[in-house]
């Protein structure tokens, strides 16, 4: 097994460990990223991301995706926004080795933190994150606004505005 950066043409493959995620976390219906967004996103003349890959006899079995982020309390920090193993190689240490790639790589470029978001359902994976370091915040929560939300409230915004 090797774990390398990611190239263009695992793009495919990247997609479908997304959406393997998406199964596993309940939301088989949520991915409407393409190929050609994770493409055109990743390896344009502004990345958007990075990933690691998790490969075994020329076959990708995983994938790290992560981006930068900027903390107001830190400065320069990494998000790691998905970590996946196909399902039939995990238990093989390709999870904790893409793991460990992302963390050496936050080493390796000075940061001063690597976040991310891991179900509270997830036990195993909680248990993973806590052995290795990680602190699992109980108190915080995760807030998000979808395409949906976002269109009724910069409407109702504009009406606001009109009045």
């Amino acid at each position: 097994m090797i774990i390398r950066r990611g190239l263009q043409q695992d793009m495919p493959a990247v997609l479908e460990l997304i959406t393997e995620l998406a199964v596993f976390e309940k939301e088989p219906h949520a991915v409407e990223v393409t190929v050609q967004d994770l493409e055109r996103d990743g390896f344009g003349p502004q990345p958007l991301f990075e990933t690691f890959i998790a490969e075994l006899n020329g076959n990708i079995i995983g994938m790290a995706l992560f981006y930068y982020r900027y903390s107001t309390w830190k400065g320069k920090t990494i998000h790691l926004e998905d970590l996946i193993v196909k399902e039939e190689h995990r238990g093989t240490g390709a999870g904790s080795k893409l793991y460990a790639a992302i963390m050496q790589y936050a080493k390796d470029q000075g940061l001063r933190r690597v976040e991310w978001a891991v179900l509270n359902w997830n036990t195993p994976a909680i248990n993973f994150y806590e052995k290795s370091g990680a602190r699992v915040f109980t108190d915080w929560r995760v807030a998000q606004m979808d395409e949906q939300a976002l269109q009724q409230f910069t409407l109702q915004q504009q009406e606001k505005n009109l009045n």
